[in-house]
């Protein structure tokens, strides 16, 4: 049986770049403006504030962890923020590396890491909205053990630090969202598959995507009615059956192009088109190349 979130991990290629240690004290408040880079905050200790737009602020906690895989506008303040007129803070990096927001002579109320991650893959803009919006996992025992382990290994000077910081943060990423899968999610994939009903859809999509699968082949498999299989499916997963059975066929092939894993007919066929011609037409309209001059564009 496919593993649908493994799909789609191993297409995104989530990295974890760029990560900072930040402790703060008082009263303070950041505002962020993103061009849709993905963010993610683990709260080591104490707690802080976080507004995103579009969703209701959320008290993050210890053992807390958050990620944006689209970040755009937010604010990030202490659990207490400051007046609204009050100018914003500016965290201060310090010579160990770390970033400090308030008075440096006084114990921290907070310490967070916070930092961007990066998705390897080209298709990142086709795949991430399968994700939700904002992924909070709260106190998750192995997620925990991971903020644990990527805060020491943030704290020390080992050798290979940095190697190993960013496999950590790659694990966590990833476990945050089968944390997420198990806890329920915002509309998204995630959401789908924490349904029993519309993962077994979800899953026959992902095994066998050159079957010209009807909605009522797969609402057969979910054991729902057509009408309701399209209404539940669309509410939870935030896209159409068709339309999210399309964008995981040009995911697919986008990949297959890139890997020259067959000519444009025998991945046409991969992905569930009877010739190449009907493939490249519905290939240009999703993407914007025909296939063909696709395979040959740098990564």
């Amino acid at each position: 049986m496919s593993d649908p979130l493994a799909d789609i991990v191993t297409l995104l290629q989530p990295q974890a770049p760029f990560s900072k240690t930040v402790a703060a004290t008082g009263a303070w408040r950041i505002r962020r403006a993103e061009a849709g880079r993905p963010f993610y905050c683990a709260i080591l200790e104490g707690g802080s504030r976080l507004e995103v737009d579009g969703h209701e602020p959320i008290v993050l906690q210890a053992g807390d962890f958050v990620l944006i895989p689209a970040a755009q506008d937010f604010v990030s303040s202490s659990l207490a923020p400051p007046p609204a007129d009050a100018p914003d803070s500016l965290p201060v990096a310090l010579p160990d590396g770390t970033f400090r927001i308030g008075p440096s002579d006084e114990p921290p109320d907070l310490r967070m890491l916070v930092g961007y991650c990066a998705f390897g893959s080209p298709d990142a803009a086709l795949l991430v909205p399968l994700l939700p919006a904002l992924v909070h996992v709260r106190s998750q025992a192995r997620l925990a053990t991971l903020v644990r382990l990527v805060a020491d290994e943030a704290r020390a000077q080992r050798p290979v630090r940095e190697i190993v910081l960013a496999r950590l943060l790659e694990v966590l990423l990833i476990e945050a969202l089968r944390s997420t899968e198990a806890t329920g999610a915002a509309p998204g994939l995630l959401s789908g598959l924490s349904d029993p009903r519309l993962a077994s859809a979800i899953r026959l999509m992902h095994g066998d995507p050159a079957r010209a699968w009807t909605v009522g082949d797969l609402a057969a498999a979910a054991a729902l009615s057509r009408s309701a299989f399209f209404e539940r499916f669309s509410r939870s997963v935030g896209v159409a059956p068709m339309e999210y059975l399309l964008t995981w066929r040009m995911a697919l092939a986008k990949s297959l192009l890139r890997r020259r894993a067959g000519s444009v007919a025998e991945i046409a066929a991969r992905v569930g088109y009877g010739s190449a011609s009907a493939f490249s037409v519905a290939f240009s309209r999703h993407v914007g190349l025909p296939p063909t001059l696709y395979a040959r564009e740098p990564s």
